[in-house]
């Protein structure tokens, strides 16, 4: 089994020691992680290149193409994040930015369809919910369809070990109730892809055979036309 994790910050902090907590039981997987802003410490800057040129033009492919590659071999992908101002953190949503092509309506990743995902956010007080949505909202309009979250409220400290004991216990028991229920999974077989996923996918296929069909296609059109998208052919069933 493959696990990517995604470190929406670099700090090891709290979110760093539940995402820790969480991996324990998969002590047998292959897990591979990057931390940000290191391992990808550029912002995109709308260029455009990735949708109209392709995405091995966007002056971060070399950080971009390590990354993604190994969420396209991973059967689990784990996304941290703590809650900056009620959101991710702006080194995650560079990262997200910057996979914009891979979005639905452009040219989403076959594999991805299959994939499973958590998030693992964390805050204060208030923030740990929307944090959440943020990174959420990406990886489904990627194609992923089962994405687990867990969201941690502290209330107490930002330091671990100045947590109230019952505080740290209530965290480390819902974190391995996650834990425990992705750990159950079977891996080998692709995860189910919902219906509103494939609502998703179908209003994008309407606009894609409506781009064909006026004669202006262009890399995504041609990608979704390639994948035989436009006829029968669906990711889900690759």
């Amino acid at each position: 089994m493959k696990i990517t994790v995604i470190n929406g910050t670099e700090k090891h902090g709290i979110t760093y020691k539940l995402k820790n907590i969480f991996l324990e039981r998969f002590e047998k997987a292959e897990i591979t992680e990057y931390y940000l802003p290191k391992d990808c410490p550029a912002f995109c800057v709308g260029c455009t290149n990735c949708f109209i040129k392709g995405e091995n033009t966007c002056k971060d492919f070399d950080y971009i193409s390590v990354i993604l590659k190994s969420m396209l071999e991973a059967d689990l992908i784990v996304v941290t994040s703590p809650a900056y101002v009620m959101h991710a953190t702006g080194a995650l949503k560079a990262f997200l930015d910057h996979l914009a092509y891979r979005w639905m309506p452009h040219r989403p990743a076959p594999e991805m369809f299959g994939k499973r995902a958590v998030i693992i956010t964390q805050c204060i007080g208030s923030g740990a919910k929307s944090a959440a949505k943020d990174i959420k909202h990406s990886l489904s309009w990627w194609g992923i369809s089962k994405i687990k979250i867990f969201n941690g409220i502290l209330m107490d400290d930002i330091i671990w070990d100045k947590l109230s004991e019952s505080r740290r216990k209530k965290l480390i028991k819902n974190i391995n109730k996650l834990s425990a229920q992705c750990a159950k999974i079977n891996y080998a077989k692709p995860a189910h892809t919902s219906i509103i996923t494939k609502t998703k996918f179908m209003l994008c296929r309407i606009i894609q055979k409506k781009v064909r069909k006026n004669n202006v296609s262009g890399l995504d059109n041609e990608y979704w036309y390639k994948n035989g998208w436009l006829e029968k052919k669906r990711p889900w069933k690759n």
